[in-house]
């Protein structure tokens, strides 16, 4: 049995760096801080660790039973593009507003972790799509699952040790930084949410 036969490098190389671009794990750090920032470095490292966990569960979910999902839901990725898009909406208007990030509680810290931190601003609708594209090209071959497998294991850990050593950036920032990058973070995440609708809006038109 060739080496190729249970591992391709050439997908694990384009499935990692395509996933990179997507998911951006240093362009999630201003996010996490203006979530999770203020609270303490227990807190933000279990943050960390339960986003990430959430992201691998959906795209690992996506990655087996993807299209059989989409297919029995009869939803298109236009479809999860437009709600990913007005999810990410609401959470930016929080942040540029002063809502975002500000209470400390227990419950608020698995909340964001769940959303908006792991889906979708890390599982959404790109990453997704991405995955489901992935698994198409490998074509039942063993080596192209394993290497996307690989990969999807390899971009989280990436994720992981941007937002958990995260407190580097706040020691130098300090809280004042913190409320900036929570404004900078709202706008971002709510030019995300526009593009992802106008996506969104594209692939209904193009579609039909």
């Amino acid at each position: 049995m060739a080496f190729t036969d249970v591992f391709e490098p050439g997908i694990f190389f384009e499935a990692a760096i395509t996933l990179v671009v997507i998911m951006d794990p240093p362009g999630t750090v201003p996010v996490f801080l203006s979530l999770v920032g203020r609270k303490p470095p227990a807190a933000r490292a279990r943050a960390a660790r339960q986003a990430v966990l959430v992201s691998l569960l959906v795209v690992s979910l996506f990655a087996v039973a993807g299209q059989a999902i989409l297919a029995y839901l009869g939803i298109g990725i236009p479809a999860l593009q437009g709600a990913g898009g007005l999810l990410l909406l609401l959470i930016a208007l929080d942040l540029l507003t002063g809502k975002g990030g500000t209470e400390p509680e227990t419950a608020e810290d698995v909340n964001v972790a769940l959303v908006p931190l792991g889906t979708p601003l890390l599982a959404g609708p790109g990453a997704i799509a991405a995955t489901i594209v992935f698994v198409r090209e490998a074509h039942g071959r063993l080596g192209a699952y394993v290497a996307l497998g690989l990969a999807i294991v390899t971009v989280h850990l990436v994720l992981w040790a941007c937002m958990r050593y995260s407190g580097v950036v706040i020691r130098v920032i300090r809280e004042s930084g913190i409320t900036l990058l929570a404004k900078i973070a709202g706008l971002l995440l709510a030019a995300i949410a526009v593009q992802l609708v106008a996506d969104s809006v594209q692939g209904f038109i193009t579609g039909a």
